[in-house]
């Protein structure tokens, strides 16, 4: 301290502290001069004592002035010293970089034009102080004071001057410090990040490429920015980066999938498009690199391709088809329970787009990885059969090529049905809102004889005797009205001459019995019309209530459609048909006269000419009315069914055992009986206590009017 007070006169350090600025210039002017000579005599003790000096009775002193002064004393140190300031530099920066973070802004200014006036005389020796002045630009880049901001913008422009032109410069250590940067908020720390970004990538000799899984995610985030310009800066690194990617032989594709992944889920519209863009190109280019994130990658695109942007649609919708088109081996990291894992959970998306997607992935993965898939059949199978229930009536169409897809083995089809049929046990809607839909894609996909023989089966075992009717009733009316069913009802009217359709007709009967008006039905589409009229026959009081009113006035309408065209144009036949005509008149009677079925099949039986009886029957018919027919039927032979004038057989045709069948209906039809009685005392019991406190309860209108004879209707009976 001593030497260096005795080399510096007293009157240029009491004015390197004065408070004028021109005072503490002059001073240092004059310690320019003294380390100059101090430097060319070689004596760099007293330089270094000099050094010493500036450092702790001025840069450290509590004093703004004094700290002002040293910061200009050490750069015309730094001056004088020209081409030997190097082995000073450990002395005279430390103190200026901790200058940066004065209280004083004035004494932050000076800092930086300081440094400024250092890193002009090194140029490349100042290198190894890099982080550090980074750093410290890094903060004073926000700095509160604009004159601070515009003397550091000056200093980060020479500091990137001597980057560029230094071959010193390490960028693996520099890497850490900007990924620990490059999550700060604020706009002008921001716009100074991007800034070296691109300074340093546009270096050729720096690797920033190889870097930049390590400060991607920053920029990302910085897309989304409330600041235009540094979104557009930010954007601009971005493409430039991609562009490099392009033209790169090796790339990370890996580490950086990770981000765009996160990154597509932004909730920032541009952030979004920018990853998606990005994931596409990967897909593109990746190859190989790509295989274990391709379930990650999905996870991405998905919920993209729903996108409220058409931009971010249009991009995702392009990525699914590049990435569903490549070829991946189970064997080499691809992830089969991984990408079925996303499209499972893309399946309780709010957005149909993704859901149909999602679906078409799983169809994928079963034809090109079926005994992969099969594995997690577990974790999918409850969730596919949940997707019946969707809204979309496209979704629950891909729901069923799925499951028709896994059910082309035997055992998974059993599973299926069983499953199936439990659904709709539990889930009433299920049946009456997609039923129909569900039921007659299943027989496009699975041939349609298939599903219903296994649908009967199940329901022929079927404890709940509510539901069993429902579902027959359910199936009934698919079989009678589906397009997709026609082979069925071909080959069921071949029931009395065709093994195969007779074979069908005894599957379906056992279940059917489950419901009197389906095996009415079913009788009539056999064309087994003296069994339709024995089951007619053994209908009892409690057989004929509402519900059954209400499912033989759909048959009744059901008789008008072209599907029953061979049932009217055989009434022209009325000796070939006899029974026919017994069962209609017996359908006949048990509709109330006022209901429009009636009126209906009044309609139709009246509308059969006269001339269609054959002479003898004419004979016997007193007035040629065919109302009058059945009163005539000829005896003699016995008719086992329509069209075979036989005798009698012991009621068999075609290896079918109508007596049999008969006793199998009634047997079931008691069943239900009884349960009613047991599910009507029940019901009495529980609700016998509240009854006595509610008014009694009148009939619905909708019964009187099906059930209740009119006036006019009893006097007609009674004359």
């Amino acid at each position: 301290m001593a030497d260096a007070l005795s080399l510096i006169p007293a009157a240029v350090l009491r004015n390197l502290a004065d408070k004028l600025y021109e005072k503490r210039k002059n001073a240092a002017l004059d310690i320019e001069g003294i380390v100059k000579q101090l430097a060319t005599a070689g004596d760099h003790d007293k330089i270094t004592a000099v050094i010493n000096l500036l450092t702790t009775e001025f840069t450290y002193s509590p004093q703004a002035n004094h700290r002002k002064g040293g910061l200009i004393g050490l750069a015309a140190a730094t001056v004088g010293l020209t081409s030997e300031a190097a082995q000073h530099l450990e002395q005279i920066v430390p103190p200026v970089l901790n200058s940066f973070s004065d209280q004083d802004s004035r004494v932050r200014y000076y800092a930086c034009e300081a440094l400024y006036n250092i890193a002009k005389v090194v140029r490349g020796d100042f290198i190894i102080f890099f982080n550090q002045i980074f750093d410290a630009l890094c903060k004073l880049s926000a700095d509160s004071d604009a004159n601070v901001q515009s003397a550091a913008h000056l200093l980060d422009r020479l500091v990137k001057d001597i980057v560029t032109e230094s071959d010193q410069f390490s960028i693996e250590e520099f890497i850490p410090l900007l990924r620990e940067r490059m999550n700060v908020l604020n706009p002008y720390v921001r716009q100074f990040l991007v800034g070296w970004i691109t300074v340093l990538d546009s270096v050729p000799d720096i690797d920033m490429l190889g870097f930049l899984p390590d400060f991607l995610d920053g920029l990302f985030n910085m897309l989304s920015d409330s600041s235009h310009e540094i979104r557009q800066q930010a954007d601009s690194a971005l493409s430039e980066f991609l562009q490099e990617i392009k033209n790169s032989p090796s790339v990370d594709y890996g580490r950086m999938a990770e981000i765009l992944v996160q990154r597509a889920g932004s909730p920032d519209e541009f952030t979004r498009l920018t990853a998606i863009t990005w994931i596409n190109e990967f897909v593109k280019l990746g190859g190989d690199q790509l295989v274990p994130y391709y379930a990650d990658i999905l996870g991405a695109i998905l919920p993209c391709i729903s996108d409220k942007e058409d931009k971010i649609r249009v991009v995702a919708r392009e990525t699914n088809e590049e990435l569903r088109a490549l070829k991946a081996d189970p064997a080499e990291a691809f992830d089969v329970g991984a990408i079925l894992s996303i499209a499972r959970r893309q399946l309780s998306s709010e957005s149909e787009g993704t859901r149909i997607e999602a679906l078409h992935w799983m169809s994928t993965l079963l034809i090109k990885y079926r005994n992969e898939v099969l594995q997690y059949l577990n974790d999918i199978f409850d969730t596919l059969l949940k997707a019946l229930s969707d809204p979309s009536d496209q979704v629950v169409l891909l729901v069923l090529d799925v499951h028709a897809c896994i059910a082309k083995d035997p055992q998974h089809f059993r599973q299926l049905v069983v499953f199936l049929m439990h659904n709709f046990r539990v889930d009433n809607s299920l049946l009456e809102k997609r039923g129909a839909l569900i039921i007659r894609r299943l027989c496009v996909l699975l041939n349609a004889e298939r599903v219903y023989r296994e649908l009967s089966t199940i329901l022929e075992g079927e404890s709940d005797l509510d539901f069993a009717s429902i579902m027959v009733q359910a199936l009934n009316l698919i079989l009678l009205t589906s397009s997709e069913l026609s082979e069925i009802r071909y080959l069921l009217k071949q029931s009395l001459v065709d093994p195969a359709g007779k074979d069908l007709y005894v599957s379906l009967y056992a279940s059917w019995c489950h419901s009197p008006m389906a095996i009415i039905s079913l009788c009539l589409l056999a064309q087994a019309y003296q069994h339709a009229s024995s089951v007619i026959q053994s209908l009892v009081e409690e057989d004929v209530n509402v519900k059954f009113l209400v499912q033989l006035d759909k048959l009744i309408r059901l008789l008008e459609t072209p599907i029953f065209a061979y049932l009217r144009l055989q009434l022209l036949e009325p000796g070939r048909y006899p029974w026919l005509f017994k069962a209609l008149y017996g359908l006949l009677m048990l509709l109330p006269q006022q209901s429009a079925a009636f009126k209906i099949l009044k309609t139709r039986l009246k509308a059969v000419p006269s001339y269609s009886f054959n002479g003898e029957q004419l004979k016997k018919t007193s007035s040629g009315n065919p109302y009058h027919f059945l009163q005539n039927m000829s005896g003699g032979s016995q008719i086992s069914e329509d069209g075979d004038m036989t005798l009698d057989r012991g009621n068999s045709l075609n290896g079918i055992n109508f007596s049999a069948r008969l006793q199998q209906f009634q047997q079931m039809q008691h069943q239900h009986r009884v349960h009613l009685k047991i599910q009507t005392s029940k019901y009495s019991s529980s609700s016998k206590e509240a009854q006595r406190h509610e008014e009694p309860k009148r009939p619905q209108l909708s019964e009187v009017n099906v059930v209740a004879p009119s006036r006019s209707s009893k006097r007609a009976q009674g004359s």
